[in-house]
């Protein structure tokens, strides 16, 4: 494994507005931003960057024999960062508390676990509390106005094994399916949006979308900005190089 100054002479590639583009800002490191952590990958395959951060969960899915950048490697023990992935509503929003009641339900009668091994992320889940029994569907406020519009729209970027594409070209992954499974419990459609990660607070206010669900750190500035739910996820940032 190579230690933080072995790596600083290095060219880095970030996600704009990530938590692997802070771990890489907080580390000293000489980092370019690009739209996407898939771009990110990409740059370091084509050799434009020596290394990029990027999420752990994602390495996992994406990098190695057999996945889509064999070639790639990295160090799962040498995390840059810890963290925990949450889901981000509108500031003040009652469709956070309304999440958090689903993700309790789904944990304690195993359809969260069920998810999660379908796509190997069973260690990564933090375990949740137990479903509110006195918890009720507020009748105004944001989880009104989504079942009035019979839409939910998700905000996300295409990450593995979060949210991505299957051959269909459908909307799969683990926040993909618990999205869908929070669309049903509200009674409406549900719509993959791809948003700018830079903009996901701007989208979020302006109600492009409903919620940014994308395998996203809860940070300060995150929860400050937005009403988040609990954490459901463990994820660290970690360099990946070729």
């Amino acid at each position: 494994a190579k230690d933080i100054e072995s790596i600083k002479d290095m060219t880095f590639a970030v996600e704009s507005g990530s938590a692997g583009e802070a771990a890489a800002q907080a580390a000293g490191l000489n980092a370019t931003a690009v739209q996407s952590q898939a771009d990110a990958l990409m740059e370091v395959a084509a050799g434009t960057s020596d290394a990029c951060v990027i999420d752990l969960l994602m390495a996992g899915a994406m990098i190695g024999e057999g996945t889509s950048y064999p070639d790639l490697t990295y160090d799962a023990e040498q995390k840059l960062t810890t963290e925990e992935y949450g889901i981000g509503c509108r500031k003040g929003s009652d469709l956070a508390a309304f999440i958090n009641n689903v993700l309790a339900e789904t944990y304690a009668d195993g359809s969260m676990k069920k998810v999660a091994d379908t796509y190997k992320l069973a260690d990564a889940m933090v375990e949740q509390a137990a479903p509110d029994a006195n918890y009720t569907v507020p009748t105004d406020g944001d989880v009104a106005y989504i079942q009035s519009k019979g839409k939910l729209v998700v905000g996300i970027t295409e990450f593995e094994p979060m949210d991505y594409k299957d051959a269909s070209g459908n909307w799969i992954g683990f926040d993909a399916d618990m999205a869908k499974l929070v669309a049903e419990k509200l009674g409406v459609d549900i719509e993959f949006t791809v948003i700018n990660w830079d903009n996901k607070i701007m989208e979020l206010d302006s109600k492009n979308i409903d919620v940014v669900w994308n395998g996203m750190t809860l940070t300060e500035g995150v929860t400050a900005a937005m009403e988040c739910t609990n954490a459901y996820c463990e994820n660290a940032q970690v360099v990946i190089t070729k």
